[in-house]
């Protein structure tokens, strides 16, 4: 991913932190010779051997998981919050632009074994059923309702390149206070997220 200097995030800890809460991303791959994407949870893990990977599954039913091969990289992308940016909102004239907050991680996949899939299922509905006024588990699903594993596919990528990208106005700081302002005014929640990030920062 093209990301100027003044944007990228080499704080690695931070970037973790916004892939766990921003999980739900897009593994691309090449199917027939064309990029082929699917929206999925990718859950960050530590494999057996202490590597970062990224884990998800798909249903066997999706033809992209045909083309996994073990040797071949894969992308995973990882959106954040966004808003546009007008250029009104500056003390001198300037283009509007686009604010923004996204990862991309490269790296290596292999399919898992039913055993693997069925941790990792557990660790997923754990995470996202914690919050639940009636939290489930995957302990207490029937046996027919747990033979959809059949139907799925899943898998683990090492992770080997993490690029992220946080896009908040640098280099306009004299303009922030007026930026953020506007962004908070807004109805759009992810202009909100996009304020709220900017006064982090």
């Amino acid at each position: 991913m093209y990301i100027p200097a003044q944007y990228k995030n080499e704080n690695i800890e931070e970037v973790k932190k916004f892939i766990e809460e921003n999980s739900f991303g897009i593994l691309v791959n090449t199917v027939d010779g064309k990029p082929w994407a699917t929206h999925i949870p990718l859950e960050l893990d530590v494999d057996t051997e202490g590597n970062e990977v990224l884990v998800g599954h798909i249903a066997k039913a999706n033809p992209q998981w045909r083309h996994f091969k073990e040797e071949q990289q894969v992308l995973c992308i990882f959106n954040g919050p966004h808003s546009y940016i007008s250029s009104s909102w500056y003390k001198a004239e300037e283009v509007p632009t686009w604010n923004y907050i996204a990862v991309h991680v490269y790296g290596k996949l292999k399919i898992l074994d039913e055993a693997a899939v069925l941790k990792s299922m557990h660790q997923l509905v754990d995470k996202y059923e914690q919050h639940s006024k009636k939290p489930i588990s995957i302990d207490q699903l029937s046996s027919k309702t747990m033979r959809q594993i059949k139907g799925v596919v899943g898998f683990q990528i090492t992770i080997e390149d993490i690029q992220a990208a946080s896009k908040l106005s640098q280099g306009r700081e004299h303009d922030h206070a007026k930026i953020i302002e506007e962004l908070q005014n807004s109805s759009n929640q992810g202009s909100h997220e996009i304020a709220r990030k900017m006064k982090d920062n």
